[in-house]
């Protein structure tokens, strides 16, 4: 988008982008999103949408009584949006997405580009049915394709948090096919996902692997010139040549995935690797655990 296509003030971009991307991803926008959002009054979040609708996308929204919102037509096509699951789901890493926002300002920049991989995608409707289930702490059946189980299956989850890895989106919760809390990678639901009447009856509450706090410690690979580790300590941030990090048990596979470590074995290349653990036996019970060396694995660890 090219700021002589559209000459919208950057701050009413973003608000339109907004307006585009809560419609598309959560099937229903009120006032209060953009209120909350920009610190707006209802009166300036209506007009934006009214704006909106009427000078970029009159077939994009309706408004729904009985929701008390506007929810988006079958006609919804974005506008000022790419439609990608990505920009919705930036918005719950970062409250606000600002993905291609300064492509419209014309101010100086220095110049810069951006490695950008490609993602596994989600459609709109796995997406709303996983917020809205997640929310509201209800069951839901989907079916699901997995690299173990690629002929897909019948899933009935009790979804309480979407996570984010570093590298995709996963649903995490209680599977009864597997009597176990696992992670379900967003891309590989298909269809839309029926969200059930009943409550979830294993909830955030009984993970155990979720709220168990865990501390990783990291240090330079040691197979590296004293000069080297010096490179690694200052490039990581370390202080004494150690990096002390929080997350949850759960999400310790992943964590080892953003730093190049594996979990199941060392890089035979320390300039590969170039940090390790240094509690790993601390860490044996997490990094052993079946679910969370699957997950690393298949973050490619």
């Amino acid at each position: 988008m090219k700021k002589t296509e559209w000459p919208i003030r950057w701050d009413l971009l973003l608000r339109y982008r907004l307006i585009e991307i809560i419609a598309l991803w959560e099937g229903r926008l009120t006032t209060n999103h953009l209120c909350h959002g920009f610190g707006i009054g209802r009166q300036q979040a209506s007009k934006d949408i009214n704006t909106y609708l009427r000078e970029l996308a009159p077939d994009n929204l309706s408004y729904d009584r009985h929701l008390k919102g506007y929810v988006p037509t079958r006609d919804f096509r974005p506008v000022v949006t790419q439609g990608n699951s990505d920009e919705y789901l930036d918005l719950l890493a970062r409250n606000q997405s600002l993905s291609q926002t300064f492509e419209s300002l014309d101010v100086a920049l220095p110049a810069s580009t951006v490695l950008a991989v490609p993602k596994p995608m989600a459609e709109p409707s796995v997406v709303r049915a996983l917020v809205a289930a997640t929310r509201q702490g209800r069951r839901i059946e989907a079916e699901y394709f997995s690299l173990s189980r690629p002929e897909g299956n019948r899933y009935l989850i009790e979804p309480h948090t979407l996570v984010y890895s570093g590298q995709r989106w996963h649903l995490r919760g209680w599977s009864e096919r597997d009597s176990e809390f696992r992670d379900f990678v967003l891309s590989r639901f298909r269809g839309t996902p029926a969200i059930l009447n009943e409550r979830s009856r294993h909830t955030i509450h009984q993970d155990d692997l979720w709220n168990r706090q865990v501390t990783v410690e990291l240090r330079p690979d040691r197979r590296l010139t004293p000069d080297q580790q010096a490179i690694i300590a200052r490039d990581f941030g370390m202080s004494g040549r150690r990096l002390t990090l929080q997350t949850r048990a759960a999400l310790v596979g992943y964590m080892l995935a953003l730093v190049g470590i594996r979990a199941n074995g060392t890089d035979p290349d320390p300039l590969v690797q170039q940090v390790e653990l240094a509690n790993r036996e601390a860490l044996k019970p997490w990094i052993a655990s079946r679910e969370i060396a699957r997950e690393a694995m298949a973050e490619g660890v």
